[in-house]
């Protein structure tokens, strides 16, 4: 599927899946829904049901053995009824002739381009990439830098590749004074054979083994973590280091916390979308569950949480009281604690593929 500001690569996988053709009919509504409808709520709803087809183990004989599983409902259902009895859905060839639809879409397609751009070009006059490139002054930095990497954004990153680059980032972090831990995350870390991107996260390693807490205060172990993380020039050195090493080759945007940007492991692959998020101490191991996904098992596990009387999102886990008023973070030293916090079984990154 192809990249671009409603972020579709992030669609699942359907190569070898028993329900590819009921997911990629799917991924496209919802691809639609985004770009051209504008609608959050229904691209969503078809992106979950697309992942909880992506997940199942059988192959789905109807829409009504579809409405059993969590996530998919009666509407979405039909749908599927109709595809499994005629091969196509009459919503889907209608969009397909739409020239409007087709344009947005294809705009769409450019990292950065997101529904609003792709319609402001298209009043614009600009229907086409071919246009888009005759016309780079209408974009923006990112833009620009997505449209010159579009059809290599659009290939898929083998397990392989993302293997070699971890090992490249490592070597290249090892020369800072401060011990930095790297964990990618997302499909890669779910054990995917391939991803659309790679995510990166980072912490400084000296405090992440847990022990200082155990020992220290916790007021006083929070100060010194937290001076820890106030170097506004970590994330810059870091990045500055791995344009020296010729890792990193573009950069869409840098902040203290996060990077956004291109990279690209040798002269013979292509270039990648890398992002890159600093993390404190306290917030690494709920960020690595966060932006390991899959979206639908966060999903549920916030949900979990919930009626567990916690709120958990991707900096960290904290109690609800009475009144309905979240307190304190939690300590967490790994993504166990999270699971062991609200009652959950743990499960492994691969487990999590939803």
């Amino acid at each position: 599927m192809s990249s671009s500001g409603s972020s579709p690569r992030k669609f699942p996988h359907t190569e070898g899946n028993l329900n590819s053709d009921l997911i990629s009919f799917l991924m496209e509504l919802a691809e639609y829904e985004n770009i051209v409808g504008r609608n959050v709520f229904k691209s969503n709803a078809y992106k979950t049901a697309a992942s909880v087809l992506a997940s199942h183990p059988k192959r789905i004989a109807s829409g009504e053995e579809a409405a059993k599983l969590k996530g998919i409902g009666k509407k979405i259902a039909l749908k599927i009824d109709e595809f499994l009895a005629t091969g196509k859905l009459e919503k889907l060839e209608k969009i397909r002739g739409d020239e409007t639809s087709t344009a947005l879409k294809e705009l769409a397609r450019v990292s950065g381009v997101g529904p609003t751009k792709a319609r402001q070009l298209y009043d614009e006059g600009i229907t086409t990439i071919e246009q888009l490139r005759g016309n780079p002054e209408k974009l923006t930095h990112h833009q620009r830098i997505g449209l010159k990497y579009l059809e290599e954004f659009e290939q898929s990153i083998p397990r392989a590749e993302i293997e070699a680059l971890e090992g490249a980032l490592r070597r290249s972090l090892s020369a800072l004074p401060e011990p930095i831990t790297l964990t990618i995350c997302g499909s890669y870390r779910r054990g995917k054979e391939t991803s659309g991107d790679i995510d990166v996260l980072l912490c400084v390693k000296s405090s992440l083994d847990g022990n200082a807490t155990s020992t220290e205060d916790p007021k006083t172990a929070k100060e010194k973590h937290g001076k820890k993380f106030e170097d506004k020039n970590l994330l810059s050195r870091i990045v500055n280091l791995l344009e020296q090493d010729k890792i990193v080759t573009d950069t869409l945007s840098l902040g203290d916390t996060k990077f956004m940007g291109v990279c690209r492991l040798s002269d013979d692959t292509p270039h990648r979308r890398l992002d890159i998020r600093l993390l404190s101490p306290d917030q690494f191991h709920c960020g690595v569950l966060y932006f390991t996904g899959s979206g639908l098992f966060n999903k549920e596990m916030r949900s979990v949480a919930l009626s567990a009387g916690f709120t958990l999102n991707e900096y960290s886990i904290r109690p609800v009281g009475s009144t309905g008023v979240a307190g304190e973070p939690l300590p967490v030293t790994c993504e166990r604690d999270i699971f062991d916090y609200i009652g959950m079984d743990y499960k492994e990154p691969h487990e999590r593929n939803m």
